[in-house]
């Protein structure tokens, strides 16, 4: 499941997951922040995810992989074609 707040201007939160789902994506509302780009200062676009899952039926370390997949379809979406 994924509930999205951001839309309202909710920068992060975490969702409560809802039975029978065994997770949910909690996601906040993009702003620009300073970020270091190849040494340099500049400014970018980012976001806060939040994943909670139910760790009878995910694993933690599986939810980890899971949201850095995630995170690089995100960052560099062209990779979702490859």
């Amino acid at each position: 499941t994924i509930s999205n707040l951001g839309m309202y201007g909710v920068r992060e939160f975490a969702a409560v997951i809802n039975p029978p789902h065994g997770a949910i994506l909690a996601v906040g509302a993009g702003e620009q922040r300073p970020v270091v780009v190849d040494g340099n200062l500049a400014v970018a676009t980012v976001m806060s995810v939040t994943l909670s899952a139910d760790h009878r039926a995910v694993d933690g370390a599986v939810g980890a992989q899971w949201l850095q997949a995630f995170k690089g379809f995100v960052e560099d979406p062209v990779t979702m074609l490859l």
